[in-house]
């Protein structure tokens, strides 16, 4: 099994391409697990939270400017670039308006996995992730709002409740396990990126197999909202790099690209659904989900090599 394991982490590029291809020509597979995506998630989080301890998280609380900078990076240059790369591509209408909500999102869940892979700073990555989706409902709205003129009803106590059970409660349990039972978990490091690499992947057919036939269904023009997906994924490494005026620190760096790059696709579903808005303004978050689950894993493996 522990051989699977790090297979599977070690070339998990193909496993995400031939994972996507499955989930869009055999959507029934990732249709049964659909309703699993907010578990997987929370045991990603929770697998991710073992290899590191309080003494890590103090540390990172002890650096303010840095959660400052992640939330300034992930709110503020991103929200514009949703919005130009919106414009620019698509003019106006429902997916001119779907991109720009996708720029105002916050960072993905998973997003810590990848910066274990890339070697970066994971309790870093943690708390980066945990304060952006905690602020995301009172941040989101007012930025599509002003970009957007368009009103979002946020439905804040299923959001709240499901960021809790999602990201705080899993990283609580797995720091306080760290912290109490250091050796014991520390014996099992080489384990967790490939772990998360199997929840990676069945949060990927998960998502992939709900949102085939909508995929399929654009036909040609699916290429185009990819393209426009992968144009602000790119924009996001390149803003993450923005750190580096403030820090030099290597891990810390790869934390920032990671934590900026990455959105968190199913929240722009949560809150299209809550406003009685059209679709089709969820539709660049569920393109841009496969697209940086494709190129994360990619840009992790470039990193480690470098």
């Amino acid at each position: 099994m522990s051989r699977f394991i790090y297979f599977v982490e070690a070339h998990l590029v193909w496993f995400v391409m031939a994972v996507a291809g499955v989930g869009l020509f055999f959507p029934a597979t990732g249709i049964m697990l659909e309703s699993a995506i907010g578990p997987l998630l929370a045991l990603l989080m929770l697998i991710i939270s073992l290899t590191f301890d309080a003494h890590a998280v103090r540390i990172v609380f002890r650096k303010p400017s840095r959660q400052l900078l992640a939330l300034g990076l992930v709110y503020g240059p991103m929200s514009i670039a949703g919005w130009l790369t919106g414009r620019l591509f698509f003019g106006s209408g429902s997916l001119a308006a779907g991109q720009t909500l996708l720029g105002t999102l916050p960072t993905d869940v998973s997003s810590p996995l990848l910066v274990l892979m890339a070697r970066g700073n994971v309790a870093l990555a943690a708390v980066f992730n945990a304060v952006n989706t905690a602020l995301c409902p009172f941040i989101v709205p007012f930025l599509f709002l002003w970009l957007t003129g368009i009103q979002l009803d946020v439905p804040l106590g299923s959001i709240i409740l499901e960021l809790t059970l999602i990201v705080l409660v899993p990283t609580i349990i797995g720091v306080s396990l760290r912290t109490r039972f250091t050796t014991f978990f520390a014996w099992h490091d080489s384990a967790y990126a490939g772990i998360g690499s199997i929840l990676y992947l069945l949060i990927l057919l998960a998502m992939v197999g709900p949102n085939a036939t909508t995929i399929i269904g654009y036909g040609w023009y699916a290429f185009v909202i990819a393209g426009v997906a992968l144009c602000l994924n790119l924009i996001g490494y390149l803003v993450g790099m923005a750190s580096r005026l403030l820090t030099s620190d290597r891990k810390e760096i790869i934390t920032y690209l990671f934590t900026v790059s990455k959105k968190e696709f199913s929240i722009a579903a949560a809150f299209v659904a809550a406003s009685g808005l059209p679709s089709e303004i969820a539709i660049p978050a569920a393109f841009f989900a496969v697209i940086q689950m494709i190129t994360s894993p990619i840009a992790a493996k470039i990193l480690v090599r470098h």
